[in-house]
């Protein structure tokens, strides 16, 4: 199974419509996959410095199979993966707003959203996850 464009497409409009309720202007990336970039938007206003961290919450989520919230938990100090936000390049976020997006209990890609307070950022992407 593959995650669409038309898909990825509908993950972020999801998103948006929760970041306009919310009134916080967000950077939504979705990847497949293989953590390849297939839609990103960038509402009005939105932090510049968080398109990377957006788009990077979405590799990591799809990384790892798991939401950057939980990977962070698991990553804390006298965790079994401790250290683990400075490997692949330092690409790895391990704060909330990354999800996993599956298809039939199968990943497919991920969600990535930054702008807001973490909580935020989860809210949103939570969102993207359910119009999927």
């Amino acid at each position: 199974m593959e995650l669409t464009l038309a898909e990825a497409k509908k993950v972020v409009e999801g998103a948006e419509v929760k970041a306009e309720q919310i009134g916080v202007p967000m950077n939504i990336a979705v990847v497949d996959v293989g953590g390849n970039l297939v839609a990103f938007e960038r509402m009005d206003k939105a932090w510049l410095g968080s398109i990377n961290i957006a788009i990077n919450k979405a590799f990591t989520a799809v990384a790892f199979n798991m939401t950057t919230e939980d990977l962070g938990k698991e990553s804390q100090p006298g965790k079994s993966l401790f250290g683990i936000h400075a490997t692949n390049m330092g690409r790895l976020v391990i704060f909330g707003g990354g999800i996993p997006l599956r298809k039939g209990g199968e990943l497919v890609g991920a969600i990535g959203v930054s702008g807001g307070a973490v909580p935020q950022d989860i809210e949103v992407a939570e969102a993207g996850v359910k119009a999927f």
